[in-house]
């Protein structure tokens, strides 16, 4: 199964669902990705997080782990990579609130969230789901809550334009590396749209931005 309903699954494919975390680990800085997300979001005591797209639950189990008291929710509409992310919680000891569901349409109340977080998400969606999602996660944050996103970016430098030369046209990339991700977060409401660091991959750079709802 390649592509269902605008949804790629992770590793393109639903077999290769059981090797999504060594992957992830062999072939990108995961553990650099995750924790400069965690530190940009500058979460506060009792303030209610979603991972959007959790696939494994890696991100979401670290942000429990640093944040104890913070309310976590973990959405993915891949119920068989959640099932490996309950299983990772349980063994942890940690209390997440797992739920399938989609991105585009986001089974949370409107401004009942402080901290929406999408982690290599947004490369999955095709162009008007990436609008959807963004229009959802504006929808559901609080007035002056935070979109957390890690993906594939703009190439900030020569080696990385080579790498997406080649990998633009994977999945639905090519929106990504045109560097249009900051640009759908403006358009769609949110303000102090920001990069806040690049990292070096071997599929490309992958960028990290913060953009905020506003307040009034």
């Amino acid at each position: 199964m390649k592509k269902h309903s605008g949804y790629i699954p992770a590793l393109h494919y639903h077999w290769l669902t059981r090797w999504y975390d060594p992957m992830m680990r062999w072939f990108f800085p995961e553990a650099g990705i995750h924790a400069n997300l965690i530190t940009q979001a500058h979460i506060q005591l009792e303030q209610t997080v979603l991972d959007v797209g959790c696939g494994t639950g890696t991100l979401t189990l670290l942000i429990k782990q640093a944040y104890p008291n913070v309310v976590i929710h973990g959405l993915d509409i891949d119920a068989k990579i959640l099932q490996i992310a309950q299983r990772k919680a349980r063994q942890a000891g940690q209390n997440i609130l797992w739920q399938q569901g989609t991105a585009t349409s986001l089974p949370y109340a409107d401004q009942s969230l402080d901290h929406v977080c999408a982690s290599l998400l947004l490369h999955h969606l095709t162009r008007q789901d990436k609008q959807h999602m963004l229009r959802e996660a504006l929808r559901v944050l609080k007035p002056g809550g935070m979109l957390h996103v890690a993906d594939f970016g703009r190439p900030h430098d020569f080696g990385m334009w080579l790498i997406s030369w080649f990998m633009r046209w994977f999945e639905e990339i090519h929106d990504n590396v045109l560097g249009l991700l900051p640009v759908f977060m403006t358009d769609t409401g949110f303000h102090q749209v920001v990069t806040t660091a690049h990292h070096r991959t071997v599929a490309g750079t992958i960028a990290l931005y913060r953009a905020v709802k506003p307040l009034g």
